[in-house]
């Protein structure tokens, strides 16, 4: 046993970073949501976006493995556009999804007595900036280390929410119904607006495929350890599991707390406060040294590893596009300019909080509008990322084999018909009496 635990340490890493940057956001807010609304009336949709959006998010990881390159190495191989197309769209949302990450962990800050009086948005820089020091000091290893204890921590916590209530009887006959006949049914165009954001990041944005690539080459260089194909998707099959495991739990703490009384509370500007009032409430004044350090937990580690990615993946970029490096972050020359990448997200995510604040931008509408462009991008990337797997850049024997190329297509139908509704319901009035 001493041996399998060696050699599991050797490997497992970014799978479990790709957890914490996964479990955040989309399950925090829009899975508690979805079980305050709807009961669960959204298991379903968000067991079949997870699937779904499977044979993309594994691209990375099987592509690394099987080649030796990263993904972004491989996008540039595949077609010219495909480097250019990821850098835009990283150098957009990269900004706003760190300062929403970070603005929604301070929120959950005051919820702390020792925090309560102080604003919200000064416990957001100083999310921010804690992130920024750990990163730039301790640097992979850290990240790494601090993954494992966050995301350990918050699958422990939420499932101890979920068995106190159901111990409490909270599970009740009204509640099962709502498998198949919620009271309030979902499937209506004017939910689409709630519905589009927890797909997209359910359980995370699809372009997050490059980040376990590019993470897969820290991690073999701090354990001196190249592992096989079987294990560096065990270790990716892994973090995906927890946060499909963990959604579920979100949506159950929903539902059980807030169905029929709560979903309103969901809506306002405090959404933190009210989030956590509704469970104390619900479970017990006790249960908030379990929600607040859980939640907390999920929005850190999403700040953080978001705040590794984001410039990591741009520097990367910089890189093969100058045809000066490859972007592995193996010479002092890469390190240096990841590090100024990621002071300039800093500093962007900064300015981009304040100016959320100055324009009266609440928390949730921040963290809404990131999931929306998030999934409205996803086809692109989904392609992108189908495409380069498939290709004679990776060996025959690796390449996807029919049941997920067959997926992967129906995964691609899936992303475009619901992105092409949402825009036509949105911008032309389709389906709007």
């Amino acid at each position: 046993m001493p041996l399998f635990n060696s050699k599991l340490q050797k490997f497992l890493g970014p799978g479990i970073i790709f957890a914490g940057a996964a479990i955040g956001g989309s399950h925090l807010m829009s899975s508690t949501t979805a079980g305050a609304r709807f009961g669960f009336s959204l298991v379903g949709l968000i067991l079949i976006t997870n699937f779904l959006k499977y044979p993309f998010l594994l691209v990375g990881t099987r592509f690394t493995a099987s080649t030796g390159m990263s993904l972004l190495e491989g996008f540039k191989k595949r077609n010219s556009l495909y480097l250019p197309i990821f850098l835009i769209v990283s150098l957009i949302t990269g900004t706003f999804t760190i300062a929403a990450v970070s603005n929604l962990s301070g929120v959950l800050l005051t919820n702390i007595p020792l925090f309560s009086n102080f604003p919200p948005m000064d416990l957001s820089i100083m999310v921010l900036v804690s992130c920024g020091f750990i990163l730039l000091i301790g640097k992979y290893k850290a990240l790494d280390r601090l993954s494992k204890i966050l995301v350990s921590l918050l699958t422990i916590l939420t499932f101890f929410a979920v068995i106190s209530l159901i111990t409490k009887g909270g599970l009740n006959n009204e509640l099962i119904t709502t498998f198949y006949n919620s009271e309030k049914s979902p499937w209506r165009l004017s939910n689409l607006s709630f519905l589009i954001p927890l797909m997209g990041w359910m359980p995370c944005p699809v372009e997050l495929c490059v980040w376990p690539s590019l993470w897969m080459f820290s991690k073999n260089k701090v354990s001196k350890y190249k592992p096989t194909i079987k294990e560096a998707e065990f270790d990716f099959n892994l973090g995906y599991f927890l946060t499909i495991v963990t959604a579920i739990f979100f949506i159950t703490l929903g539902a059980i707390t807030m169905y029929g009384t709560g979903g309103g509370m969901l809506s306002g500007s405090e959404f933190a406060k009210n989030l956590i009032k509704l469970y104390t409430e619900s479970i017990g004044e006790w249960s908030k040294w379990v929600i607040i350090p859980a939640s907390f937990a999920a929005m850190f580690s999403t700040t953080l590893t978001c705040l590794d990615a984001y410039p990591r993946s741009i520097s990367s970029i910089q890189g093969l596009i100058k045809g000066t490096d490859l972007g592995r972050m193996e010479s002092s020359l890469e390190q240096t300019r990841f590090q100024n990448w990621m002071i300039i997200h800093i500093f962007a995510s900064l300015i981009s909080l304040l100016l959320a604040k100055s324009g009266g931008i609440g928390v949730k509408d921040f963290v809404f509008g990131a999931m929306t462009g998030s999934f409205l991008s996803a086809p692109v990337f989904a392609w992108m990322a189908m495409d380069t797997i498939n290709s004679n850049l990776v060996p025959e024997k690796n390449k996807y084999g029919s049941f997920l190329k067959l997926l992967s297509w129906i995964g691609l139908g899936f992303l475009l018909f619901f992105s092409f509704l949402f825009i036509s319901n949105q911008f032309f009035g389709f389906g709007i009496s």
